[in-house]
């Protein structure tokens, strides 16, 4: 049962999709607004420095994160669907794993939809990940990939990219609340659309034409729950009861025992999409430390 302030939480969610406005949110952080219980929307923390970067042309953000050892990085990409999301809406999470994980944070801004279309999202975390391995001088080894909805499928694209090219892989990745499968072909789209307070059927259906243009849909670099899981790192998948994307963990967690790769899969009974944004909530210090122990494990 969701913990009195992880309710809060939910109240508002609540509140929010039983109130609609007259125009959609046009910012992620709209859409993560009622995770805040502060007065401020997803601000970084006080003691976290930004450094901005270009990468191969690709704008991104170095998060100096003060307890931080010099060896690991956390390579972290937000969500929004493919069409939104920043520093501004994602930043606090993102710093927030670095803080558990003792790792500064590289947080690169992907092109977004539908100014630019699949696979410009994809090709600029690609470009991403090759600057911070030849420039940066990373090894791939010392990286942690992370990222949350979207931004956890262009994670395991990135994987299954790098393993097909025989590439170095990072040392493992986390995936919150995974956005894997564009045809929206899962159980929970349908079995969990009256629990879900942050998502509808239609608005998840409604990903895929924006993202792809014509596309397919089951092109793997777009819905990896599609491509093969073989010789992936270690992988933990944090996702909610109440989420219509509940079903991407569950296939991804069967498919990638089956092809035996590491991976645990926690479903945190009856909260929401991205529960760990709700920084403030014990289930989202208890995510942080079920993600910092992930890392110290690999």
């Amino acid at each position: 049962m969701p913990s009195p302030q992880m309710q809060e939480v939910i109240n508002r969610l609540r509140q929010r999709r039983e109130t609609p406005s007259s125009q959609p949110p046009q910012t992620y952080e709209e859409i993560l607004g009622p995770y805040s219980l502060a007065d401020q929307v997803n601000p970084l923390p006080a003691d976290v420095s930004v450094t901005d970067l270009n990468a191969d042309g690709v704008p991104a953000h170095w998060l100096h994160i003060p307890n931080a050892g010099d060896g690991g990085v956390l390579m972290f990409l937000h969500g929004g669907g493919y069409s939104l999301g920043s520093l501004r809406s994602d930043g606090e999470l993102a710093a927030q794993i670095g803080r558990a994980a003792e790792m500064h944070v590289f947080f690169p801004e992907y092109r977004l939809a539908p100014e630019h279309r699949f696979p410009a999202a994809f090709d600029d975390v690609l470009a991403s990940w090759q600057w911070l391995r030849a420039v940066r001088g990373v090894a791939a080894e010392s990286v942690v990939l992370a990222g949350d909805s979207a931004g956890s499928g262009l994670t395991l694209a990135l994987l299954q990219t790098l393993r097909d090219a025989g590439d170095s892989l990072p040392a493992g990745a986390v995936l919150i609340s995974p956005l894997l499968d564009l045809t929206a072909s899962g159980a929970s789209i349908i079995e969990r659309a009256d629990e879900d307070m942050v998502f509808t059927p239609d608005l998840i259906k409604s990903m895929a034409p924006t993202y792809l243009g014509d596309a397919d849909p089951k092109t793997p670099a777009a819905s990896p729950l599609f491509g093969s899981m073989a010789g992936l790192p270690p992988l933990l998948v944090q996702v909610g009861s109440a989420e219509l994307l509940l079903s991407d963990s569950e296939r991804l967690a069967s498919a990638a025992a089956e092809a035996g790769v590491d991976i645990t899969l926690h479903v945190g009974e009856g909260l929401p999409h991205v529960y760990q944004a709700a920084v403030a909530t014990p289930e989202a210090v208890s995510a942080m430390r079920q993600i910092a122990d992930f890392i110290r494990r690999l």
